[in-house]
């Protein structure tokens, strides 16, 4: 049994937090599989009315409410949420159809100042944001595992883990848009809520033995507090299989099909891959056919593809055929920052020893600490104070670098000696 796992076995579960009783527990030390929600499924809320009825509900809870959100990805286009689950002590949970209750702000402005519960809080805050719902404190439950060391940190694995009861994942990757939603969906999205709010206790508790509970206040704190992300520059250099694509005039044409694939998908409200795929792009980017017949015969775009739209991709090949040299994309994207870490060797030797020392040294402690490399420290925000060092590389320098970088306070005390000797040491 690990550490956490003595930890929630000491903490009897809130009849609330919607565990089984305490009698269900089975003598094999098997987790219990939790196949229904405590109250059983609630309606899914589609009027006005309705949530209204919600908001009044959450407003007179008690405690942190646990949230979760399902959105269409890979079916849909964009990112928006189509089912938004949530529960709470006094409320019991809520299943909300953002399709017919578009603004969910009132709920938002109802739960103000409650601590919320998400698992991945990053995954679901654009599309909660995009509702009207925002929080103003929050425990991510699967960046908590992270710092508590855990292997495994996904939604199903810490419950069982961490509380000792299975949940049945099989409807994480369905058609969220769908309406009607499914009864075994709805019971799926309930259950998803079901024990965040044990589990968040539990981690809460295995956090502070460990020492860590600071660190992870404040890691929440920075997710609470950051602003929506930009808009990507040039999305189309995502496109994968780009790294097959050398010359200008083939990266044109994959800007040209993927910019018209976007606008298509976009008005049909489809994911892009449904409208062409990324390796189709790239094949028509590396052949740059000169026809609708040269391109018919590309992987991609034969078969059950109608003349039509070979005409339109076509089109799209041709405009990127017809560009002059001066207004073809350059190659590579250009990246504020220090180069990739294999060229260092060649560009800044000097740079690139330090880069060496400093990650050995990052890599040291935390595993010493038990915790993900990347959640000591980003390995950007090391290569950046690698690359262009604070003048003096002392521990003032280092420390405000890595706050200018981001890096939150424990960060900063952690990483900052570690910095300031392989500085020193690279420097010989």
């Amino acid at each position: 049994m690990t550490d956490a796992q003595e930890t929630a076995a000491d903490t009897a579960l809130r009849t609330t937090g919607g565990g089984p009783p305490d009698d269900d527990v089975p003598a094999n030390g098997l987790p219990i599989p939790l196949l229904e929600p405590r109250e059983g499924i609630p309606p899914v809320v589609e009027t006005e009315d309705a949530l209204a009825e919600v908001i009044a509900a959450f407003a007179a809870g008690t405690g942190p409410v646990a949230v979760d959100a399902e959105r269409a990805s890979g079916y849909r286009y964009g990112q928006r949420a189509y089912l938004v689950q949530l529960r709470r002590e006094g409320a019991g949970t809520a299943l909300i159809d953002p399709v017919g209750c578009p603004d969910l702000s009132g709920l938002g402005e109802a739960l103000a100042g409650t601590e919320w519960i998400l698992h991945a809080a990053t995954q679901d805050l654009p599309c909660l944001r995009d509702i009207g719902m925002l929080p103003t404190s929050l425990f991510d439950t699967e960046l908590a595992g992270r710092l508590a060391g855990f292997p495994r940190v996904g939604l199903g694995a810490m419950v069982e883990s961490v509380l000792g009861y299975a949940l049945e994942k099989g409807h994480s990757a369905v058609d969220w848009s769908t309406r009607p939603l499914p009864e075994p969906w709805l019971r799926y999205a309930a259950l998803d809520v079901e024990l965040l709010v044990d589990l968040r206790d539990a981690l809460e508790k295995e956090l502070d033995r460990q020492g860590k509970l600071e660190w992870a206040l404040q890691e929440f704190d920075a997710i609470a507090s950051a602003p929506p992300a930009p808009p990507r520059k040039d999305p189309w250099r995502r496109t994968s299989g780009m790294h097959k694509v050398r010359r200008r005039r083939q990266m044109a044409v994959v800007r040209e099909l993927w910019t018209a694939r976007d606008k298509i998908a976009q008005r049909r409200d489809v994911s892009p891959g449904k409208v062409l795929s990324d390796a189709a792009i790239v094949e028509a980017a590396l052949a740059v056919p000169v026809n609708a017949t040269a391109l018919m015969a590309l992987p991609g775009f034969g078969q059950r593809m109608g003349r039509r739209q070979l005409e339109q991709w076509q089109a799209a090949v041709d405009r990127a055929r017809a560009l002059p040299e001066s207004e073809l994309p350059q190659p590579g994207q250009q990246v504020a920052g220090p180069p990739p870490p294999r060229a260092w060797a060649d560009k800044d030797p000097v740079a690139a020893a330090r880069l060496s020392a400093a990650r050995a040294a990052v890599s040291a402690l935390a595993e010493e600490l038990n915790l993900p490399q990347e959640n000591l420290i980003t390995p950007d925000t090391v290569r950046r104070v690698c690359w262009e060092p604070p003048a003096p590389a002392d521990a003032d320098g280092v420390a405000a670098a890595l706050t200018g970088h981001g890096a939150r306070q424990w960060q900063v005390e952690l990483v900052t000696p570690l910095l300031v000797t392989a500085l020193a040491t690279a420097q010989g």
